[in-house]
């Protein structure tokens, strides 16, 4: 049984990647909850796939549903219908992965090797790399998310070193203090 290799790209940032390793018989929906696993994505919106050529136009689709709201000029493949070994054309294949219109999250999926020997000890579909931090879905995400209590208890930032005051401490003419001059006589 064969085993395709995906590289898939973050269009914005080819430098965050994620590989991911397949049987060509499993289908398209398979890959595409892969694709949002290991860029930490959630599964809540609409997809598709284009087969695409090596200048990344858009060919044939194949979508995780037929969509009312948008028109096709020829019918869609769809994902669970559709195993990937039957799209590949060519030992460099390439597809396009949009996910949620709205966002417009596009991925660039890249068949990079197929190897004849499968890995008894791997569940498939499999990420087999992850290259850079993958963009955050809803917003912001920090480059060390939940870890970021761990760093600060390691690095116990509350000391004070020295040529280092404390917050507040006085160091000679006070802050709070401003020159007012005399002060106004009252009225009788």
């Amino acid at each position: 049984m064969a085993i395709l290799k995906f590289r898939v790209y973050f269009e914005e940032d080819d430098s965050v990647y994620r590989d991911i390793a397949i049987r060509h018989t499993q289908n398209f929906q398979d890959l595409h909850t892969t694709i949002l696993k290991s860029f930490e994505f959630d599964n809540k919106h609409q997809a598709t796939f284009y087969r695409s050529n090596d200048k990344w136009q858009r060919g044939k689709e194949i979508s995780l549903e037929k969509y009312s709201e948008k028109r096709y000029q020829v019918e869609p493949l769809l994902m669970a219908d559709t195993p990937i070994g039957t799209e590949i054309r060519d030992p460099n294949q390439k597809f396009v992965y949009v996910y949620d219109f709205i966002r417009n999250w596009t991925f660039l999926v890249e068949l990079i090797s197929v190897s004849k020997e499968e890995n008894p000890k791997l569940s498939y579909p499999y990420s087999v790399r992850s290259e850079g931090i993958a963009p955050s879905q809803y917003g912001t995400k920090s480059i060390l998310g939940d870890k970021f209590v761990d760093v600060e208890e390691k690095y116990d930032l509350s000391g004070v070193g020295e040529g280092f005051g404390e917050e507040g401490e006085e160091t000679g003419a006070s802050e709070d203090t401003e020159e007012l001059g005399p002060e106004p006589e009252e009225e009788i």
